[in-house]
């Protein structure tokens, strides 16, 4: 089997907005698709870590993927979360995602258990046997105990043709590093992401393939300007970006989970849906917390004071 479609770019994970109610938000859910969309990204991800997927019932998750992949109709590519804690309802949520027309899935490793390395084979293997779709490992292992090494990767990639493309939620250059030489030296069309927004320079200089990180949902314009200036040899134009992408960070520790964080700056930023976040995240940021995001993004220059 030849390997499949490359993605690459600036692809937001996107939040999920939910009702006072915390019911979903289809119109604030296609507000904040056109906004995406018209902003140029490169393709967005929906029900990660941001999007909430772990507070969500099977069902939430299917309506949510049904509605994201209708309302985009294709204009640009749409990858579902689909891991799980249980390799069954990763299967079916991943074969859904295909039946309806979802570009890819993304799949991130059981967070429960700290399982063994030939189960954890096991586990991505039959989400990759189980679809045609393109297949993303999600490398997140400060939330799921259990890291996705290079290596490993690399032992996925060489027994299934449809693993194309990694996101690694890492803070660790050499981790990035490592994961572009070894897999990528071996597999050059294999995608890889930064998960960290202050990584995304640092990846496309290792030779890394774009990021999939939350600024991109309040200031899509500095994550796509840096790939951008550097696809187009404009390093200092990317360095003067960086150096804004670097006061970003931060705001993530503001709550945690940082879901409603999101939701407010992308609000701060001009994009008006509902912050209404699922438990156990708080359902409303404090206004106190509310400041403190407006005081990092007024520091960042991305709103007026």
């Amino acid at each position: 089997m030849t390997r499949q479609m490359k993605f690459s770019g600036i692809i937001p994970p996107v939040p999920t907005i939910f009702t006072d109610q915390g019911k979903l938000d289809t119109e604030g859910m296609a507000l904040v698709i056109d906004h995406l969309v018209g902003a140029g990204v490169d393709g967005m991800f929906f029900l990660g870590t941001g999007g909430e997927f772990s507070q969500m019932s099977y069902d939430e998750r299917v309506a949510v993927a049904e509605f994201v992949v209708r309302y985009t109709d294709g204009r640009v590519p749409v990858l579902i979360g689909t891991g799980s804690t249980n390799t069954r309802e990763a299967v079916a949520l991943s074969q859904h995602a295909q039946s309806i027309g979802a570009s890819g899935v993304v799949a991130i490793n059981p967070y429960y258990w700290k399982v063994t390395e030939e189960n954890l084979f096991g586990y991505f293997s039959t989400i990759a046997k189980s679809v045609d779709l393109p297949v993303l490992l999600y490398n997140f292992p400060a939330l799921t105990g259990q890291d996705l090494y290079p290596a490993f990767v690399k032992r996925l990639v060489d027994a299934h043709a449809n693993i194309v493309g990694l996101k690694d939620t890492i803070d660790s250059v050499a981790h990035l590093r490592d994961m572009v030489d070894v897999v990528k030296s071996a597999h050059p069309n294999f995608s890889v992401f930064c998960g960290f927004d202050d990584h995304l320079l640092n990846t496309l200089l290792l030779g890394g393939d774009g990021a999939i990180s939350a600024s991109a949902n309040f200031a899509p314009d500095i994550s796509i300007g840096i790939y951008r200036a550097v696809k187009e040899g404009d390093l200092a134009k990317a360095a003067e970006l960086h150096r804004t992408i670097l006061k970003l960070p931060r705001i993530y520790k503001v709550d945690v989970p940082f879901v409603g964080v999101v939701k407010e700056a992308m609000k701060a930023c001009g994009i008006d849906v509902s912050c209404h976040s699922l438990p156990p995240a708080a359902a409303k940021l404090s206004e106190e917390k509310v400041a403190v995001v407006r005081n990092v993004l007024t520091d960042a220059g991305l709103i007026s004071a």
